[in-house]
């Protein structure tokens, strides 16, 4: 008898209310390893409320969360981040009086190998933990296109360089499962382009599950093999990307009933 397939990331009847309001209801998802998977819907849909349930950051009041079938309900944020759940943010938040590279290096800090008395007394083994922590950032900026920004300030990057670092600083957490929240958001098409191209490369290379959030409708239509669509807190549509595309409810909802123009912009 073969074992049961388990997702890297599952939601079961997830949902949340705020004051009697329903924001998420019977959200149901699973993402496998090495998947990349859209969220949209229109302004409002609850698609930042879902990444905040999946980050610990809200507590449902309904259904499951589960991380290769390990439930986390109850779990505090930093806990959902050690279990491998790691997420960007609409707003991008670095550290911006730190350099590229100590960005990166700043999500190792579970990691980090060494005592304070090592680090006092700079040890070998603190400067051989350090060197590894320095290899594996580099690493990471490199893939993200950023090797040789490593010794600037973050707060000196273009925006969407700033992006991209957020996304190598996320990936040094050694997560399981990756949730990108509108990462191209103010993006020039060049600057989204080689983002397209980063996200690509991290899915090869790392087989990690990821979850994007974008309005960049040509961006999810490029990326992801499947698509969920919500409206108004609910699951209203999921498929491929041309079944998405082709959906009535699903342009009706998210781009306005009567709008030909902007349903050609979603195929």
């Amino acid at each position: 008898m073969s074992e049961k397939h388990v997702p890297t990331l599952e939601t079961r009847k997830l949902g949340i209310s705020f004051g009697g309001l329903k924001a998420v209801s019977d959200f149901n998802i699973t993402i496998d390893k090495g998947e990349l998977v859209g969220l949209i819907g229109p302004n409002g849909a609850g698609k930042t409320t879902v990444f905040n349930l999946l980050t610990g950051v809200y507590k449902p009041t309904e259904g499951t969360v589960l991380l290769d079938g390990v439930p986390l309900n109850g779990k505090k944020t930093h806990q959902f981040v050690a279990a491998g759940i790691a997420r960007t943010f609409q707003n991008i938040r670095l550290f911006k009086d730190m350099t590229v590279i100590e960005n990166v290096k700043s999500a190792f800090t579970k990691d980090i190998g060494y005592g304070m008395l090592d680090a006092a007394l700079r040890t070998p083994k603190f400067w051989r933990l350090e060197r590894e922590a320095t290899d594996k950032a580099m690493d990471l900026l490199d893939i993200c296109g950023l090797a040789d920004k490593a010794d600037k300030l973050a707060s000196s990057l273009p925006y969407g360089q700033q992006r991209k670092l957020e996304i190598a600083r996320a990936l040094g957490t050694d997560m399981k499962v990756l949730l990108l929240d509108e990462p191209a958001a103010g993006m020039n098409p060049t600057e989204t382009a080689e983002l397209l191209s980063v996200i690509n490369t991290i899915r090869d290379r790392f087989g990690i599950a990821i979850l994007l959030i974008e309005h960049d409708m040509s961006l999810v239509m490029k990326l992801c093999e499947r698509i969920t669509v919500i409206d108004y807190g609910q699951t209203i549509a999921e498929g491929g990307p041309e079944e998405i595309a082709n959906n009535p409810r699903v342009i009706a909802a998210y781009l306005g009933e009567n709008d030909e123009e902007e349903g050609e912009n979603l195929a």
